[in-house]
């Protein structure tokens, strides 16, 4: 019993603070970077992403890479809710 309250109380303050969501009260602003040369002919530009890990947001850097048949990379974006801001990373469709 005494271990389902610690357990329950560890989820409850996780939720209010919106760590274990990937929630958070301010989107980061845009990050500007140099994409660089494509490696060779036929690669396309893999935007970067914000990465949830650690009770926080990161940003990793986009890359070249080979496209997938069929598919086109949609970008990653920032959703607004009312539990606040959340990523939404690219993905190929």
């Amino acid at each position: 019993m005494k271990k389902s309250l610690v357990i329950i109380a560890i989820a409850a303050s996780l939720a209010a603070s919106g760590c274990a969501a990937g929630y958070i009260d301010q989107q980061p602003s845009d990050v500007v970077y140099e994409q660089g040369v494509a490696p060779g002919e036929g690669y396309v530009w893999i935007d970067g992403d914000w990465v949830w890990g650690g009770g926080r947001y990161t940003w990793h850097n986009g890359r070249w890479g080979r496209p997938r048949a069929g598919h086109t990379w949609a970008r990653g974006n920032w959703a607004h809710t009312s539990r606040g801001y959340h990523w939404n990373g690219g993905h190929w469709r």
